[in-house]
C-alpha cells in the first residue's frame, strides 16, 4: 500500500474517509407519502435457494424492521432487512405484489 494524505481523517468505526464515513449510513430518512417498491427474485450466491427482494424503500431503521415483519407474517416465511431493503425466504413475488399495492403504494417489478 501506498501512502496517500489525499484521503484526510479515517473513520476508526468503518476505516471510510470521514466524510464517506459508512457509520453515518444508520441515519433515518424520513418515510415519503408516495413510495415506489421495486421487486425481484435472487437466486445467485444463494446454493440455489431462492429470495423475494423488495428494494428502493426509505433508509429508515424502525420503518423497514416493522415492514419486514408484516410481510414475513402475511406471507408464512422467514426474512431479514439489510440496509435499504427486505429479503424474504421463497418466492413470494405475486404475494407482495398484493400486499404493497392494498398499502397504496407502487409496485414495480
Amino acid at each position: 500500500m501506498v501512502y496517500s494524505t489525499g484521503t484526510g481523517r479515517v473513520c476508526p468505526g468503518c476505516g471510510w474517509p470521514a466524510r464517506d464515513c459508512r457509520c453515518s449510513s444508520k441515519l433515518d430518512e424520513a418515510v415519503p407519502a408516495r413510495i415506489v417498491a421495486r421487486l425481484r427474485i435472487e437466486r445467485a450466491g444463494r446454493r440455489g435457494k431462492t429470495v423475494t427482494v423488495v428494494e428502493g424503500l426509505p433508509r429508515n431503521a424502525t420503518f423497514l424492521k416493522a415492514l419486514a415483519a408484516d410481510l414475513k407474517r402475511a406471507c408464512g416465511t422467514g426474512g431479514t432487512v439489510v440496509e435499504d431493503r427486505v429479503e424474504l425466504q421463497g418466492d413470494h413475488l405475486a404475494a407482495l405484489r398484493t400486499l404493497l399495492v392494498a398499502r397504496g403504494w407502487i409496485v414495480k417489478g
